[in-house]
């Protein structure tokens, strides 16, 4: 229920993104986070709890389409990567941070009501979020549909511009469109190469098994042969390595490059996934297991988990980045949808097959993107747009 959530979310959060602002359109979202929590704490039936896992899901949904957004538009373009990464790296922290909770939170003996804690406690940073959002200034250049051009230089010069006049300009000459159509539509021919890579990039992150392999982790040790206690505090471990992995992309991805990065990501998942599927097939050497795993994690963190947000963010021009954001998310969720309802029935004949077809999906995302996929690395988002062909 959340995941469907998640996806309405996604394909919604771009209309009151453009119309009022990414910040104040979050601060909505955040309070969803809180009703969430609160509703799954103390759900008083079935469908009350399904309620507040839906809510949730469109605080998550919308928050993965306009977070990346906003962070773009307000990032200068030689940090772009490493700050609109920071949205990404929150997410692996919070991962983590889950992991640990229930961990935790299972041993402190409450019965029948540990799952209500291990929902309610969400409540504690989605408070933060909230509370934080107020601290932050609008996007310049969406300060700038909105005709509000003096905010908009203040704003690019409160985030370190270094020369605000002329970016001020390149903002402006940039949406001139939009003074004369107020809603351009998405889908047209001259943004199908953006199209394209938006949901790309959004399938084959999760054609890449990763949040099947995140949700059903401890099941995945469980089906190896480990006990409830070595899979929690394995997962732990994966989840720390998942972090740390992250933050190393991070302080590459304005060097090496998206592109590049993606290319390594699928090499490496490939060859991890093919041996996770050999410990299964074959049903010895478990004690690799975890260690295909990590290095999948590793692998994916510096490619994928690094890229996609940053990578979706950049290739849309302007006037309908948020619509496009919205394009790209709703394939990632939707695809996450899928294989979270058909992984559980994939694995149970083999525990093989699943990682078997997330394998040759990255071996054929390693194609795609070396034939198709343009670097983005210290690139205005307006030289981005000449250089997709977009005028």
């Amino acid at each position: 229920m959340a995941l469907i959530g998640t996806i309405a979310g996604a394909m919604s959060a771009g209309i009151p993104g453009q119309k009022w602002g990414g910040r104040e359109t979050l601060r909505v979202l955040a309070v969803f986070y809180v009703l969430s929590a609160l509703g799954c704490a103390f759900a008083w039936n079935w469908y009350a709890l399904l309620a507040a896992r839906f809510i949730g899901g469109l605080g998550i949904g919308g928050s993965s389409v306009l977070g990346p957004v906003y962070i773009a538009e307000l990032a200068p373009a030689k940090l772009r990567g490493r700050l609109v990464g920071l949205f990404q790296i929150n997410v692996v922290i919070g991962i983590l941070l889950a992991y640990f909770s229930n961990y935790c939170i299972a041993r402190m003996g409450l019965g029948a009501a540990e799952w209500r804690w291990q929902f309610g406690v969400a409540m504690l940073p989605a408070v933060l979020f909230l509370v934080m959002l107020f601290g932050i200034p609008p996007s310049a250049r969406w300060l700038v549909t909105q005709n509000r051009v003096e905010e908009a230089h203040a704003v690019l010069q409160l985030m370190g511009a270094e020369n605000p006049e002329a970016e001020l300009k390149e903002i402006v000459d940039s949406i001139h469109l939009e003074r004369l159509q107020t809603a351009e539509p998405l889908v047209t021919r001259k943004y199908g190469l953006p199209i394209f890579l938006a949901i790309t990039i959004g399938m084959f992150n999760q054609l890449s098994g990763i949040n099947a392999i995140l949700y059903y982790l401890n099941d995945i040790f469980g089906a190896a042969g480990f006990s409830k206690v070595s899979g929690d505090l394995q997962a732990v471990a994966v989840g720390s390595m998942n972090l740390i992995a992250t933050l190393v992309a991070m302080s590459v991805i304005d060097k090496l490059g998206r592109k590049t990065l993606l290319l390594i990501g699928s090499l490496g998942t490939a060859a991890c996934l093919a041996g996770v599927s050999g410990v299964f097939f074959t049903q010895s050497h478990r004690s690799y297991l975890l260690w295909l795993l990590v290095g999948y994690i590793v692998f994916f963190a510096i490619s994928q988990g690094a890229v996609i947000w940053v990578y979706i963010s950049e290739v849309f021009p302007n006037r309908v980045r948020a619509k496009g954001q919205a394009l790209g998310s709703s394939s990632h969720w939707i695809m996450n949808a899928l294989i979270a309802y058909t992984f559980p029935q994939l694995a149970k004949s083999s525990g093989a097959y699943p990682f078997v077809l997330f394998a040759i999906m990255m071996v054929v995302q390693f194609f795609v993107v070396l034939f198709f996929y343009p670097e983005t690395k210290g690139v205005t988002l307006e030289q981005m747009q000449h250089r997709l062909g977009i005028e």
